[in-house]
């Protein structure tokens, strides 16, 4: 099975590389910009990996990726490339407009026409799994589960970016036919995730005995993810998911930001006790919110 991964030199796409590469039935083209976010040593021991290809390059360049499916025919798409991170998306939206809207719609065409080529079989077994967020249904300020099908309610640059490629998938398949899938996550952590993240921000500043920072009360509620149980999930979506749906994928695991604080900074009171037995709680200071939280 020949899969193209866009963004699989990110936080989740190397971690789903591997995860592919695990299936001896998968050959991989491996899309990525190499942005702040894409990071080849997050994928320097796939670099010489038999079934994997490295490409460097952005989902946004059409003869690019017109070129990858004429040259190597995958079987699917996993696209995972995105500008991810909030606050940068409300200092400079417009990456996020290029990249997530733009972006998505340029990969998108290419695949359809692509499949257009195809019959049989080939036609029937492609999939594009386009992979969303939980951020593109804003606030769940009554506490209550999300299901496939709920309002979009994006409340950043990011989530509405994110939302509009969810729209133009869901928009290919019921006007073209085309076998898009999309999943919802929530929120990741795990191996090479970039630091500007909660989870290895506050490891990171805890370490160097910075303060650590958390907007408001920290009464934020997030669902957190292991990165590859997520990955388990997407394939499981690729080789068993049905056109045209959506599919969550949630850990199960709601912890509002200060509890997740909270846990980190008693694990490392036990691993890496600070100079006079000091807990790494002192370190949390509350700062201003940020907008549209």
């Amino acid at each position: 099975m020949r899969i193209l991964l866009t963004g699989g030199a990110g936080f989740i796409g190397s971690n789903m590389a591997r995860c592919l590469l695990s299936r001896e039935e998968c050959f991989m083209v491996n899309l990525d910009k190499l942005t702040y976010a894409g990071n080849l040593g997050s994928i320097a021991d796939l670099l010489d990996h038999h079934r994997h290809l490295f490409v460097q390059g952005d989902m946004g360049d059409s003869l690019l990726v017109s070129s990858l499916f004429r040259n190597h025919a995958p079987s699917a798409v996993i696209n995972l490339a995105a500008e991810t991170h909030v606050d940068r998306s409300i200092d400079h939206p417009a990456d996020f407009v290029r990249t997530n809207i733009n972006g998505t719609f340029t990969i998108l065409e290419a695949a359809r026409e692509y499949w257009n080529t195809l019959s049989g079989q080939e036609k029937e077994a492609f999939r594009f799994i386009h992979v969303s967020t939980d951020e593109v249904y804003g606030p769940n300020e009554k506490g209550e589960h999300l299901r496939e099908g709920s309002a979009y309610a994006p409340r950043s640059p990011y989530s509405a970016s994110k939302a509009s490629g969810d729209h133009l998938a869901r928009a290919y398949h019921a006007t073209y036919g085309f076998p898009a899938i999309i999943t919802v996550s929530s929120n990741n952590y795990g191996p090479f995730q970039f630091p500007e993240k909660l989870i290895p921000l506050m490891i990171q500043k805890a370490l160097r005995s910075e303060k650590l920072p958390l907007y408001g009360d920290g009464s934020q509620t997030r669902d957190w993810l292991y990165v590859e149980d997520n990955c388990r999930a997407l394939l499981s979506v690729l080789f068993r998911g049905t056109p045209g749906e959506t599919y969550h994928i949630g850990g199960s695991c709601e912890k509002t930001n200060l509890q997740v604080v909270s846990h980190i900074c008693h694990i490392l009171d036990t691993l890496r006790p600070r100079v006079g037995r000091r807990s790494y709680l002192d370190l949390i200071s509350f700062v201003r919110d940020r907008p549209g939280h």
